[in-house]
């Protein structure tokens, strides 16, 4: 049994991580609706393949799908959690930052959900900035 989980979006960032490196197709981890809007805005941009919310013991799971390219190298070469319990980061639309030259994104939490560094220029919205991707 898991014990209480502080930061869920740095947990859910590590079992990314970790499950990349030993190479796993699928990567189980508990499920809220943050997690799983994340993992919408890691699938659109297809740093995923895709994932499913399910249960097991009457406790919802959300599971991703790792994706690998056609030498089995991982999608995701990084990613970072930037604010966190201790230190929320919060910016505005000008402060976005562009990750690794437009080739990572940012994920940000706004007043219109949960969405990438682009979209969120695009809809000229700033807001909390969780983690990025690249």
């Amino acid at each position: 049994m898991a014990g209480v989980i502080n930061d869920p979006i740095a947990d859910m960032l590590t079992r990314i991580r970790n499950g990349i490196n030993a190479r796993h197709v699928k990567v189980p981890m508990p499920h809220s609706k943050l997690k799983e809007r994340v993992a919408e805005v890691l699938k659109r941009e297809g740093f995923i393949e895709s994932f499913e919310i399910g249960t097991v013991t009457e406790r919802p799971l959300l599971t991703i799908q790792l994706r690998y390219d056609r030498n089995r190298d991982p999608v995701i070469t990084g990613l970072k959690r930037v604010s966190r319990p201790g230190l929320r980061q919060y910016v505005n639309v000008e402060s976005i930052p562009t990750i690794r030259n437009g080739l990572g994104v940012a994920i940000l939490s706004t007043s219109r959900g949960v969405m990438t560094d682009r979209e969120a220029r695009r809809e000229r919205v700033g807001g909390e900035l969780m983690c990025t991707v690249w």
